[in-house]
């Protein structure tokens, strides 16, 4: 009994360790294009102050999840909460919103029509295809007066939760980061101002209608694997986020006037 006690002692003692050791190198960030800019001048920032920080950009948004499940990074920024949520479900993740980072509008565009009014009796319209961003994108619609949902559906709505759509709208689902290229084949989408600046298919301020940023569940988190809360590298690349003024210079200068600070919501 006292040999295996000695054993599970030993065993612990070098798990420690091992977690001590897994905080000691450079900290592994994953994001998306619409969040790197201002990520990179948190990271100048960061070696500035003596932490190095390694960026990892990609090009989907289910990669930077399964990358911090794994451990092949230490935390990523690109998704909000119901995103995380239903991330986890979907893919048995243990990932945790550590802290949060930024809020954007997101609106309504065109760029066959001036107006929400200008829609055509059965007008095509782009939303996102996963169910949580896409949710959002019916919100916007029903804000628009386009549809109407069943009453109590938020932000789990889908589009079989649509009650009345008076002009017959034909509502095709996109995958959220191609939105921006789909304004050419439809009377109205969902857009992401980022995405659209990165696209350059339209002005981001356009918008024909903007969501007001009236769900702060929409704020953008810093995410972990759960029980890697702890991590002295995270908290001091957080703060240097959340409080440098020159990535918040970076921040007004790269989404303008369509986000604002989560930490402040």
């Amino acid at each position: 009994m006292k040999i295996a006690l000695k054993l599970t002692a030993a065993l612990l003692a070098l798990s420690t360790m091992a977690s001590a050791a897994d905080y000691s190198g450079p900290l592994k960030v994953g994001t998306t294009a619409a969040f790197a800019p201002p990520l990179e001048t948190a990271v100048a920032e960061a070696k500035k102050q003596g932490l190095e920080v390694q960026l990892v950009e990609f090009t989907d948004w289910t990669a930077p999840n399964v990358s911090v499940e794994n451990g092949d990074i230490d935390v990523n920024l690109f998704q909000h909460k119901p995103f995380l949520e239903n991330a986890n479900k979907e893919g048995g993740f243990h990932l945790v919103p550590y802290a949060p980072a930024i809020i954007n509008n997101i609106g309504l565009y065109s760029k066959k029509h001036s107006a929400i009014d200008q829609i055509p009796q059965g007008g095509t319209v782009a939303i996102a295809n996963d169910p949580i961003n896409g949710a959002r994108g019916l919100l916007l619609l029903q804000k628009a007066g386009l549809i109407t949902l069943k009453p109590g559906v938020g932000l789990k709505a889908t589009v079989d939760d649509i009650a009345s759509n008076p002009k017959d709208l034909k509502i095709i689902e996109v995958e959220a980061v191609q939105l921006s290229r789909s304004l050419d084949e439809v009377d109205l989408a969902q857009g992401y101002p980022h995405y659209l600046r990165l696209a350059k298919t339209i002005d981001p301020e356009k918008a024909l209608l903007f969501d007001g940023l009236e769900h702060p569940e929409y704020v953008i988190q810093f995410v972990v694997r759960d029980g890697h809360q702890d991590d002295p590298r995270l908290a001091k690349f957080v703060d240097i986020y959340q409080h440098s003024p020159v990535v918040r210079a970076k921040l007004d200068s790269f989404y303008g006037k369509l986000y604002q600070p989560g930490w402040s919501q």
